[in-house]
């Protein structure tokens, strides 16, 4: 059985990813901070599985690199889930939000069978992308603080700018070697989906039409930290008012 785009299937899995992340929180909320980190530290560890089967698996390594946004973000996920570091615990809130959508927008394992070795390294991985963050805020082992989203925006517009010189450094040397390998990591370069298609319609410029993504990402941001910049306005006035 194929994963498909929306099909009953594919609605089916996004109900499963719904369940795994409400039930970690549930099964979760009443443990020590040192059971949590137990529990959720080998699960942050999938998406690093993911990245080394990625590379070794299908022979092509540099169009394997971990440099997508969820790749980078496996990779840091253990630190967060370690450390419990505000900055990166809040970073890692906005870049969730890529894991939800590969799992949403998942064109490019529209073909995979279901629980088969490709669907499981990209799926499951995925799922604790998404989720462990959001655990380390709901459980209580990050603080969330709109004082990040400075950092938070800084860091990812110049981590997708050093992914960009990535993709044109990688994509120069394979024209030299004529392997016919041409990379898109963070789809700075090309639209190859439906979703980052519609930006670049907007703007048909390499690199910069991604920055289409900015106004989505400031919504996103504010309704993530609503409740902390509606108590800190609400004790502003407060103190105006004394």
């Amino acid at each position: 059985m194929k994963w498909g785009f929306f099909t009953p299937t594919h609605i089916l899995t996004l109900m499963l990813a719904a369940l795994m992340v409400a039930g970690l929180y549930y099964g979760l909320k009443n443990k020590s901070q040192k059971v949590q980190t137990m529990v959720l530290f080998p699960l942050s560890l999938s998406g690093i599985a993911a990245i080394i089967f990625n590379l070794l698996r299908w022979g092509s390594p540099l169009e394997y690199l971990p440099l997508h946004l969820c790749s980078i973000n496996a990779m840091l996920l253990p630190f967060a889930v370690l450390t419990r570091n505000k900055t990166l615990g809040n970073l890692l809130l906005l870049w969730c939000l890529g894991a939800l959508v590969a799992l949403v927008a998942n064109f490019e394992m529209t073909e995979a069978v279901l629980f088969s070795e490709s669907f499981n390294f990209y799926f499951f991985p995925h799922v604790f992308e998404f989720g462990i963050p959001l655990l380390l805020f709901k459980l209580g082992l990050v603080k969330k603080d709109p004082e990040c989203i400075g950092s938070t925006m800084t860091i990812t517009m110049f981590l997708y700018t050093l992914v960009h010189l990535c993709n044109l450094g990688i994509n120069r040397y394979c024209a030299v070697v004529g392997n016919g390998i041409r990379v898109n990591y963070m789809f700075s370069v090309d639209p190859t989906n439906p979703l980052v298609a519609l930006f670049h319609q907007l703007i048909p410029y390499e690199y910069w039409y991604m920055y289409m993504v900015l106004p989505i990402v400031g919504l996103y941001l504010m309704l993530v930290y609503a409740p902390e910049l509606t108590a800190r306005s609400r004790r502003a006035i407060q103190r105006h008012a004394v």
